[in-house]
This record gives C-alpha cells, sequence and structure tokens, in this order.
C-alpha cells in the first residue's frame, strides 16, 4: 500500500541534513533563558548536548567496508524518509551515520521531517504498535512501495532500554548509561544492522 503522505509528497519536501542541521544551530541561538513562554526551554539542554554528540559522529564515524559496497550497489532510486526531533538523543547518536551513509550514493535522497507536526505520519510507525518513540528511518522507491524501516535505536540499546525498565529505571535514570554505551560502540552496531538490512533488499 503506497501511503497517502507519500503521494502527497510529504517526505519529497523534508528537510536535507544540511537544513535540519541549520534548523538545530538557528534553535540554540534563539532560545532565550528569560523567557517564560520559550516552549524550547525545558529542552534546550537536550539539544545542547546532541548537537555536540552528533558533530562527534560527523567526524569520527567510518562506514564499514561492507556497508560501503553494499550501499553503492543500489542501483534504483530510494527515498530515505528519517522522522526525528532535535531534542531526541537517540537520534543525535543515530541520525548523522544515517546521513553519511546515505551520502555514499547519488541514488539515496535523504529527508526529515519533524515527528510532532507530521503525528499522522508518526502513527504509521509506532514502536511495538503504541510508542511514538524516534528516530525512524523508512526507505521507500520512487513508486511509494516501502523497501524497509529501521528504529528507533540499535537492538543492543533497545535490550538495555528494555533491561532498565524492567528493574524499575525511568529514562532520567538510564539515560547516561545508553548514551554511554553510544559512545562506546561508536556506530558500529547501527552500521552491521543496516548491512544486513540493504544486504537482503538491494535491488528486489
Amino acid at each position: 500500500m503506497v501511503h497517502k503522505f507519500f503521494k502527497d509528497k510529504r517526505p519529497h519536501n523534508g528537510m536535507t541534513y544540511d537544513n535540519y542541521k541549520k534548523m538545530a544551530v538557528q534553535e540554540l541561538e534563539e532560545y532565550n533563558p528569560d523567557d517564560s513562554e520559550d516552549k524550547n526551554k525545558s529542552y534546550f539542554e537536550y539539544r545542547k548536548i546532541n548537537f555536540i554528540r552528533s558533530n562527534r559522529l560527523e567526524k569520527h564515524f567510518l562506514p564499514s567496508q561492507e556497508l560501503i559496497t553494499a550501499v553503492k550497489m543500489i542501483n534504483r532510486p530510494q527515498l530515505w524518509m528519517v522522522i526525528t526531533e532535535t531534542w531526541c538523543g537517540d537520534s543525535a547518536q543515530n541520525l548523522p551515520i544515517i546521513s553519511k551513509i546515505s551520502s555514499l550514493n547519488s541514488n539515496i535522497d535523504l529527508r526529515i521531517i519533524l515527528r510532532d507536526s507530521n503525528l499522522d505520519i508518526m502513527d504509521n510507525y509506532l514502536t511495538n504498535g503504541v510508542s511514538r518513540s524516534i528516530p525512524i528511518l523508512v526507505a521507500f522507491d520512487m513508486e511509494g512501495n516501502e523497501i524497509f524501516r529501521w528504529g528507533p535505536r540499535p537492538r543492543i540499546a533497545m535490550q538495555l532500554v528494555k533491561k532498565f525498565r524492567a528493574g524499575g529505571k525511568v529514562k532520567g535514570e538510564y539515560n547516561k548509561s545508553l548514551h554511554l554505551w553510544y559512545g562506546r560502540n561508536r556506530g558500529k552496531e547501527l552500521d552491521q544492522e543496516l548491512y544486513a538490512i540493504l544486504q537482503k533488499k538491494i535491488n528486489k
């Protein structure tokens, strides 16, 4: 089934990664700590540290040769839609990697849409059928057929979060441990997962 939002070209009109980064910078620059009505107030610290995380990954992440080869084998145009928000810590740890991977092949058009202003799209990709967790990556062919999807975090990270929650911890309590895992993993798990997906889906 081809979604109406795809027919309406809403993903096609989404932001490029460069535009998304510019928006993130603008949000930080426009933040006013004295404005009690500022809707960005509660998320400012998240956005600030996420910007640092993203920049670090952009500089240091190197895709594996296996993944590079798999991505370069894509010989038909694809649109990769990522649903996210700048305050999302998981996005800061994964979106820069997705961007770098998509840039390896001109057949891939990466577009980013914001979750909170596109909830009707988000609700097609709920985690476990209930949660609006992000980031979510969905790849389409040019007719709007879904090729694959990934998200909201690598499997090992998902297992860690599940373990933390089973132990009664809330997000604020396990966030540090989660991002410590991300920092040590350096994108390797996402690299392997995308490689496995592409190996099955390339040019089918």
